[in-house]
């Protein structure tokens, strides 16, 4: 008996949407930077943050463009990689996505209790906090299942709130020219791998627009203009802000992290403005984070509705509402994320960029696969070169996520490190696919 065919979602996520939701999953604001800029000063962070995007996040947006616009289906990255490379590997493609996104999805909530407790300390006190990111996971997942298009929505006003603040720190900050102090690292000086590592994961995420394609208006040219668009955003939001400041002379010494707040407070002499400035800019910080959080619970809970539609998974996940959610995947998702908030915040991101990072690795094996085996698919966008510019884009992630996994064999997480628990992830993805498949071939045999 075969699987029933997958039910047909109606397209709506519409551009300004789609550009919305995928600076939420790639960025959620320039929160997260301030390390940089403590450790390689103003100069050193914005020519990070200028050659990183180049290197990883303009990869990535290619690839994306190219396949979202030729297969625009739900499932994404995972039905690309199976349809050029094979079940197999499509499975595998999933399985790291997926078990990424249990540690991913719990960094938002870990950064939004973050950002309430600097605003109201007593609130997150005595072990509320953990609380707190449960119902914040609760929450965004109700509200996905009212459908793509009210995250979408949602997902712009609260880009548009969150950005703000930003945006009248850097312009008043322009009044505020300093020649004097600023720099504190030379150049020489800067660990520019290590820096970029940690921009990595702050640009990491376009492919995560792909799983919700199916139900994306005209995808073929949504898509494309979306990856370029977000893909200018998310740099603009992160360097503009940085360069801004660094014209006031602030020392960059004084940036530690989570303080955009009192950066801001700083740039507005501390007066009754400031005080305002590093409210709004705090709970823009809540908001990234609840609004990151919402756009990656619509991406990732289609993942399983569509393993469960080929047969891998129970078909009760692929049940959708009138809404076209999700829901029962929706749920089981939040359930597992709920559960990994007792990791510590650099636990999280260290699993979270190998594990994604080798599923975008996938992701370029498959553009290549694709372009040699479909070679007539119709692809409303290339990337440009031909075959070789299909291989060479892909070539600077791979080094970047080489020298990232060499940083991580010295970070311990409990008797182990993060590289040899990431190894064990990697090969339960193989135990988990033999075991899937055998149960795939005894449902359709029956």
């Amino acid at each position: 008996m075969t699987a029933p065919a997958a039910k047909a979602v109606p397209r709506q996520m519409t551009l300004l949407a789609l550009i919305a939701a995928t600076y939420f999953m790639v960025a959620g604001g320039p929160f997260g930077l301030e390390d940089i800029v403590l450790r390689s000063g103003y100069a050193g962070a914005i020519l990070i943050l200028l050659i990183t995007p180049v290197i990883w996040s303009l990869p990535t947006a290619l690839m994306v463009s190219e396949l979202a616009s030729a297969i625009p289906e739900d499932g994404g990255y995972y039905v690309w990689v199976k349809r050029g490379m094979g079940n197999f590997w499509g499975y595998q493609e999933a399985w790291l996505s997926l078990v990424a996104s249990f540690f991913d999805m719990a960094i938002y909530p870990t950064l939004f209790v973050g950002y309430l407790g600097h605003l109201a300390p007593s609130v997150t006190a005595n072990g509320r906090g953990f609380w707190i990111g449960v119902v914040l996971i609760a929450v965004t997942s109700f509200w996905n299942l009212l459908g793509s298009r009210i995250v979408g929505g949602s997902s712009v006003v609260m880009a548009i709130v969150m950005l703000s603040p930003f945006a009248i720190l850097a312009m008043y900050a322009l009044f505020q020219r300093n020649a004097g102090g600023g720099q504190s690292v030379p150049l020489s000086n800067v660990d520019f791998l290590g820096a970029i590592a940690v921009a990595m994961f702050n640009y990491m995420g376009f492919d995560d627009a792909s799983p919700i394609a199916g139900e994306v208006e005209r995808p073929q040219r949504t898509y494309p203009i979306a990856m370029a668009v977000t893909c200018i955003l998310v740099a603009a939001s992160y360097v503009l802000p940085i360069a801004a400041v660094s014209l006031t002379g602030l020392d960059a010494n004084r940036w530690t992290p989570s303080s955009w707040a009192d950066i801001a407070r700083t740039v507005f002499h501390n007066g009754a403005a400031g005080t305002v400035a590093a409210v709004a800019i705090t709970i823009g910080g809540m908001l990234g984070a609840a609004g990151t959080l919402n756009a990656f619970t619509m991406s990732y809970s289609r993942i399983p509705a569509v393993l469960a539609d080929d047969g891998y998974l129970p078909r009760i996940l692929s049940r959708r509402n009138a809404a076209g959610a999700p829901w029962v995947s929706i749920f089981g998702c939040s359930i597992i994320w709920a559960l990994c908030l007792r990791l510590s915040f650099v636990e999280l991101i260290l699993l979270d960029v190998l594990l994604k990072g080798l599923s975008v690795l996938l992701e370029f094996a498959a553009l290549v696969a694709l372009r040699r085996r479909e070679p007539e698919m119709h692809r409303p966008y290339r990337v440009p070169g031909g075959m070789t510019g299909a291989i060479a884009v892909g070539i600077p992630p791979t080094i970047l996520l080489i020298l990232t996994a060499a940083r991580t064999e010295n970070q311990p997480l409990g008797p182990i490190n993060a590289l040899e628990l990431s190894l064990i992830l990697i090969a339960a993805g193989v135990v988990a696919y033999f075991i899937g498949a055998h149960v795939r071939k005894a449902k359709t045999t029956s």
